[in-house]
């Protein structure tokens, strides 16, 4: 990654990390801090990353609307496939999360891994913001990760990694996650494409 780049990605790192802290102000933070700049290190359309925002706001205030506080539960798209993460006060609870949130259109597939616990304290949530932190940090340093490719969420010290990428570009960016001091867990979220496919998804990213 030159080092402009790799510059702006840690600098949206930090701000992203913090963002789930700020809740109220997230909007803000995510226009702020350079939304524009994301989206041109993604392969992702541009389209897709402003659907894929909206899928999550729209989600989010699904599972307030039909359960309220019962639950914490944070929601993730990435190329419209969401990632629901946090807690829920029972099985019959975290069993109807994936139904709710299937009601937001344009959704391509979901995966839930909410646990059934209480809701986590503001420290737990604070380690997670730091783990992510110094997980985006070292693929940064990684000379074997694109770290603008990768989603990585925190959930109780399990990251997990989402991204259009290759199976190579999966194995080191999971090697890196692995590795980092904090890490309990690493899940994989991938949308695998070839290699061909990534190499024709980051011409078209260079083009728009």
């Amino acid at each position: 990654m030159n080092k402009g780049l790799r510059s702006t990605v840690l600098a949206l790192v930090v701000a992203a990390s913090a963002a789930p802290l700020l809740q109220g102000c997230f909007p803000a933070v995510a226009t702020g801090v350079g939304a524009g700049a994301m989206m041109a290190a993604d392969r992702r359309t541009s389209g897709a990353y402003v659907e894929d925002e909206g899928i999550e706001w729209k989600a989010a205030a699904k599972i307030k609307e039909k359960l309220g506080d019962l639950v914490h539960v944070n929601v993730t798209s990435y190329n419209r496939n969401v990632l629901l993460t946090g807690e829920a006060p029972n099985e019959t609870v975290k069993d109807q999360l994936p139904g709710i949130v299937a009601a937001v259109p344009n959704i391509r597939g979901i995966t839930s891994d909410v646990q059934v616990a209480g809701h986590s304290s503001l420290t737990s949530r604070s380690n997670d913001a730091l783990i992510t932190s110094k997980v985006k940090a070292r693929m940064i340093d990684s000379d074997a990760v694109q770290a603008h490719l990768i989603k990585v969420v925190t959930e109780a010290s399990t990251v997990y990694l989402m991204g259009l990428v290759t199976r190579a570009e999966a194995d080191a960016a999971t090697q890196v996650a692995r590795t980092t001091s904090g890490v309990k867990k690493v899940v994989r979220v991938f949308e695998y494409v070839s290699p061909e496919e990534a190499k024709r998804l980051d011409l078209l990213r260079r083009d728009q």
